[in-house]
């Protein structure tokens, strides 16, 4: 401790004692931050899970983070390696093929829902999410909807349009970020959104008639399935999850 000197007046401290208060105070202000940051750490979120109110809402994961096991690829015989899981990731890359929902949830026949998807592309890719299909071995799906992702590459058609129905031109999303693609579909009206923004609202009319070349292209019933267009397009996908609806 330090005391007064004989005039009163507050002590100098030598240098050595000032470097050492000026540390302590230092790690004082550094403290509070720390912890602020571990706080923060520790609330971001685990992919691929669901929160409580998510499971009392009703939301189902048709991805586990680990395995593909409840999806199954077409095109095997030219496409062998298309999807694979990394990083809690399912990674699009390869030749065409399409990666469809198998699984229990639903018995994987969707009609009226909400799905919800985490989407990441590289620079000129492409890819989809259908809903409302139907496995099938070869070639791209005959049935059920498109909804398109793209944010870069040739095909002017953009990230969640209704591919040859509804069609998005405007960049609603960017390349090498994530963001969320929502898919709502309820009767016949269909709604899909990018970050909780609505880019496509459309109601199939009562004397619809499929574009030319998707006969089938008609809100029925069926599973999910994520594009993989070609060689050259990256996509991640995560945090697949999806609810029932009336």
């Amino acid at each position: 401790m330090f005391g007064p000197t004989h005039d009163g007046t507050a002590p100098m401290m030598d240098a050595p004692r000032q470097w050492l208060f000026r540390c302590l105070a230092t790690l004082a202000l550094c403290i509070p931050a720390s912890s602020a940051l571990a706080q923060e750490a520790g609330a971001v979120r685990p992919i691929n899970t669901l929160t409580a109110d998510e499971r009392a809402g009703g939301w189902r994961l048709l991805f586990d983070g680990k395995s593909i096991a409840d999806w199954r690829a077409s095109d095997t015989a030219t496409a062998p390696g298309t999807f694979h899981v990394e990083h809690g990731e399912i990674i699009v890359h390869g030749s065409r093929s399409h990666l469809y929902y198998q699984g229990p949830v639903a018995d994987h026949n969707f009609r009226n829902f909400e799905l919800k998807v985490d989407v990441y592309t590289l620079p000129r890719a492409n890819s989809g999410v259908y809903f409302h299909t139907a496995f099938q071995p070869v070639g791209f799906p005959d049935t059920g909807f498109e909804v398109q992702v793209n944010n870069s590459q040739g095909d002017p058609k953009r990230t969640a349009g209704l591919y040859d129905v509804k069609d998005n031109y405007d960049a609603v999303a960017r390349d090498s970020t994530w963001f969320t693609m929502t898919i709502r579909v309820e009767g016949k009206h269909v709604v899909t959104l990018v970050d909780d923004k609505v880019v496509v609202d459309w109601t199939q009319p009562d004397d619809w008639a499929p574009p030319r070349g998707h006969a089938a292209r008609r809100i029925a019933s069926g599973t999910f399935a994520l594009q993989g267009h070609d060689p050259g397009s990256e996509v991640h996908y995560r945090n697949i999850k999806v609810r029932i609806l009336p």
